[in-house]
């Protein structure tokens, strides 16, 4: 598929999620948060639909933070079921054990955190070392429902607040900033490609050695 036909499904894509609203929101948290996350998107999304005023602002922070959590289970699931091997099989072993240690200092933190930071901060490898380190699930939906509820309820409001403005800058960049976001979620997916086989790549040398 030519770059332009990409670019074309990726605006259909967006404009449907977008007529869906909070529907939408719940679809791309929970593609946001699956191994290859949507750098940027579920921010530019709550805050350009919290600016229409169609709903209340709050119930778009509902619908990202349903999305969100609901993505990050899935991932925390699969990692559950893989053991470590599920983090180590994407990351080096010397990153996978830094991502251990964070996780066993800060614990409730180290998903709470991540889940309330902006971009580029990387959430998906603590949800991976939480299902890999067999957390309890009820604090781990916890931390992720506290996490992405702020940072989701911060933005929704920041788009109701400002919304003439928001709106304003979406009729005037609208193309510009969506080929933005589906440049960072490419790059984004290539560089989880790429690591994958690095990763894959030093095992089989292990191995062979």
């Amino acid at each position: 598929m030519s770059p332009h036909l990409q670019f074309l499904l990726a605006v259909s894509v967006w404009t449907r999620l977008r007529r869906l609203g909070g529907l939408g929101l719940i679809l791309l948290g929970i593609a946001d948060s699956s191994v290859i996350p949507l750098t940027g998107s579920m921010d530019v999304l709550t805050i350009y639909l919290a600016a229409r005023h169609r709903e209340p602002w709050p119930y778009y922070a509902l619908m990202a933070t349903i999305g969100a959590v609901i993505g990050g289970y899935i991932t925390y699931s699969l990692a559950r079921k893989g053991g470590k091997q599920a983090l180590e099989h994407r990351f080096s072993r010397k990153r996978a054990a830094k991502i251990y240690q964070r996780f066993e200092r800060w614990g409730f933190g180290a998903v709470a955190v991540p889940a309330f930071l902006p971009p580029p901060f990387p959430l998906v490898p603590f949800l991976l070392a939480a299902g890999a380190l067999q957390y309890p699930r009820k604090k781990f939906l916890a931390a992720l429902t506290l996490g992405r509820a702020i940072r989701f309820t911060i933005l929704a409001a920041l788009g109701a607040v400002y919304g003439r403005h928001v709106t304003r800058f979406f009729s005037r960049y609208y193309k510009p900033a969506l080929a933005l976001l589906i440049g960072l979620a490419i790059v984004g997916g290539v560089l989880t490609v790429v690591g994958y086989y690095r990763t894959s790549g030093r095992k089989k040398r292990h191995r062979a050695a």
